[in-house]
């Protein structure tokens, strides 16, 4: 059974915000889309860009760095120049609205 751990409360995400989390030693973007919580490794695989400072449309989040897009619900590379999927992680939101994360 995996470990989940409390990285933030749904009030921390607003809707169609991507937000900037510790987790397990790392950074872990987390992403508000219609209500749903996705999460993904913070680092772009291109070139380590912040995806939580980049554009976040639909579940596409774009890198601020160079351009390059991913799908926040299957980490997939969907725009070059990277091609790489992203590290996800598993999400759960309780009944108190906290947001936990397990490893992928």
């Amino acid at each position: 059974m995996a470990d989940f751990v409390k990285v933030a409360d749904l009030a921390d995400v607003p809707q169609g915000e991507v937000t900037l989390v510790d987790f397990q030693g790392g950074e872990v973007a987390l992403a508000n889309m219609n209500g749903t919580i996705y999460a993904f490794s913070d680092s772009c695989t291109h070139m380590a860009g912040r995806l939580s400072q980049g554009l976040l449309e639909e579940q596409i989040v774009t890198c601020p760095s160079h351009g390059g897009q991913f799908d926040i619900t299957s980490g997939e590379a969907v725009t070059e120049p990277p091609t790489e999927k992203l590290t996800t992680y598993r999400v759960q939101v309780n009944d108190g609205g906290e947001i936990q994360l397990a490893a992928p």
